[in-house]
């Protein structure tokens, strides 16, 4: 991220002096002696706050005090308390529209930016999920994020990482909701057997490494029920429609990232056993029944086990095993 102004910076301190006394007054003397500013000079800068949407009152008499912080996942917001040490805190974008964070996040992997490097936009206008499918992606409803990923690993071991960020969107959910959350090989996290996110990962390889990984995320949460477009009403859902109340989405977006990290250090760390085990405990789909839809070919058959590659090992009526890589699944 490019260094901020000092205008930018000064904000940043303004923004914290009316966060530690939410509610109440500060006086405007009392910012422009902290900030070395004229009292002028702290309404600029407070109203510049109010255009990014922060609810702050003013009066002549009192200062200002801060009322509402609102539901945008701006960096500053993302950042405060993230308990994170790379993701999210290396570098970032945000973007009130875009035509794809992940787009905008592989421009800039082949830049260099570093690992952790986060994208996120309120709204996309080419939200993509897998196969080129689109991702409903409406303005200030749920999260649209990507992350830049630089995993020392080879190429073969990349969809391990689609099964570490599905964990760590389901412990997010499972961690701050009443949800009943479960996982769908290999993507989708699901509530009430329906779409609630899923996980859009994009590789970049070399000779045998992988130079960046792009871990996309498309979570639905405030997402009116009769909002979805009729072609998927009956197959997503979110927060919003499972509990009928709406949901901060930054905190959840700053919890993602801390379980993502966490996951991301088990693995670097103990191999990809302890993901792989929490996966298959959040999943309900050993021992089902299901088709997957492959390139060309369709295979039908029980779940039988997923191995330690994130591979789905399907039985089929023969009594014979598949391994297979990718696939569209229905559960029948």
């Amino acid at each position: 991220m490019k260094a901020p102004t000092p205008s930018k910076k000064t904000r940043e301190v303004l923004l914290n002096y009316l966060k530690e006394g939410p509610g109440t007054w500060i006086s405007g003397q009392f910012l422009g002696e902290r900030l070395v500013m004229t009292r002028s000079a702290v309404w600029k800068q407070v109203g510049a706050l109010k255009e990014e949407g922060y609810v702050i009152e003013s009066s002549s008499r009192k200062g200002y005090r801060l009322c509402e912080v609102p539901d945008l996942l701006l960096i500053r917001e993302i950042r405060d308390g993230l308990a994170t040490h790379a993701l999210g805190q290396t570098e970032a974008r945000y973007y009130r529209q875009t035509d794809s964070t992940n787009l905008r996040a592989k421009a800039l992997a082949t830049q260099g930016a570093p690992e952790g490097t986060l994208v996120v936009a309120e709204e996309q206008t080419q939200g993509r999920g897998r196969r080129d499918r689109s991702w409903f992606s409406p303005p200030l409803q749920g999260i649209y994020a990507s992350l830049i990923l630089r995993p020392s690993i080879p190429p073969n071991e990349a969809p391990r990482m689609t099964l570490l960020s599905s964990v760590a969107a389901a412990e997010a959910l499972l961690a701050l909701t009443s949800l009943d959350v479960k996982i769908k090989w290999p993507n989708d996290i699901l509530v009430n057997s329906m779409k609630i996110a899923g996980i859009l990962t994009e590789i970049s390889t070399g000779m045998d490494t992988v130079d960046y990984m792009i871990v996309g995320l498309g979570l639905n949460v405030n997402i009116p029920a009769d909002c979805f477009p009729r072609e998927i009403r009956h197959q997503a859902t979110s927060i919003l429609a499972e509990t009928g109340a709406p949901f901060p989405r930054v905190v959840l977006l700053r919890r993602y990232l801390e379980y993502y990290e966490s996951y991301y250090d088990i693995f670097k760390i103990k191999g990809f056993d302890p993901v792989m085990n929490r996966w298959k405990s959040l999943t309900n789909m050993m021992g089902r029944r299901i088709m997957v839809q492959m390139v060309g070919r369709q295979h039908v058959g029980e779940v039988f086990d997923f191995d330690q590659d994130g591979f789905l090992i399907l039985r089929d009526d023969r009594g014979e095993s598949i391994r297979i890589f990718s696939g569209d699944v229905t559960l029948l």
